[in-house]
């Protein structure tokens, strides 16, 4: 997700699609099996993967924690609204797919500015009767945009779970990123949660294929100390076992509609880590 300056409405904008340069979107989507993707972004997926062999686990592996926190905040905490900002493509069990099978009244906004998540879009859009699944064509750098436009769907004065997977490491300033995702929380009501998972900075082999990325042409990616992830949660209390490494959050709830076997390693080998907070 790069910053778009563009004047224009995210919503009116149909910008066409580069197949040229590689995409973090769509090469998340190779990493998971996907079909969604062109030629260079599978270049680019197998040139990290000869780095760092895990990327693919680590997908997979962060698709596996969306799927059980949300399910634990549609089934435990009682959530109906979801803010999933930074989507990309659709998969196996998405947000609103994993909600409503728990809640069917489950309202899901989903924020993408990428131009083939818009082109698929319709795919997101499916929703019980009784819930709405909608899409937001928006960055993450205009948290303002993102929260005006989802108070079309979502009631902001009930409590919402902001779900942020695989997506702040677009931010390259950690004090950006911090207080980007603060307003977005700011804007919630008590009992709100963030859900967030991204990759941290202590496997070598990610530092080095990430930089190759970087290097790409892509929009950069920047990984971050365990520290600085735990950042994201300040001021917000912490669901057990608190943040940890992305396989290890509550593991014994068994997966929905992907494939088991899907880590690399021991389960704290992904490079992710991820958890769960609650708006006092």
């Amino acid at each position: 997700m790069k910053r778009d300056d563009s004047p224009s409405p995210p919503q009116q904008q149909k910008p066409e699609i580069d197949t040229t340069v590689p995409h973090s979107a769509r090469i998340w989507n190779y990493w998971l099996g996907g079909k969604d993707n062109y030629p260079v972004d599978r270049e680019a997926g197998e040139q990290f993967a000869q780095v760092f062999p895990g990327i693919a686990g680590l997908a997979r592996a962060s698709r596996h924690f969306l799927a059980r926190v949300v399910r634990h905040l549609a089934g435990e905490e009682g959530v109906r609204q979801f803010l999933d900002i930074g989507t990309g493509l659709p998969t196996v069990d998405n947000t609103h797919e994993v909600a409503q099978r728990v809640a069917p009244d489950s309202r899901i906004v989903y924020v993408d500015n990428d131009p083939l998540v818009l082109v698929h879009a319709g795919a997101l859009l499916t929703s019980t009767p009784q819930g709405v699944t909608t899409y937001i064509n928006a960055d993450l750098y205009d948290p303002d945009t993102i929260l005006e436009t989802a108070a079309e769907t979502l009631d902001l004065t009930r409590p919402v779970a902001l779900v942020l997977m695989q997506i702040t490491g677009h931010i390259r300033d950690t004090a950006e990123a911090h207080a980007i995702v603060r307003r977005l929380m700011d804007a919630l009501p008590s009992g709100s949660f963030l859900a967030f998972n991204d990759s941290v900075d202590t496997n070598t082999d990610n530092l080095a294929a990430t930089q190759q990325y970087n290097d790409s042409g892509a929009a950069p990616y920047h990984l971050r100390s365990a520290r600085e992830l735990a950042g994201f949660f300040d001021g917000l209390d912490l669901l057990d076992p608190g943040v940890v490494p992305i396989t290890q959050w509550r593991p014994e709830v068994p997966f929905l509609g992907l494939t088991d076997g899907l880590t690399d390693g021991p389960a704290g080998d992904v490079a992710a880590l991820g958890g769960v907070g609650r708006k006092r």
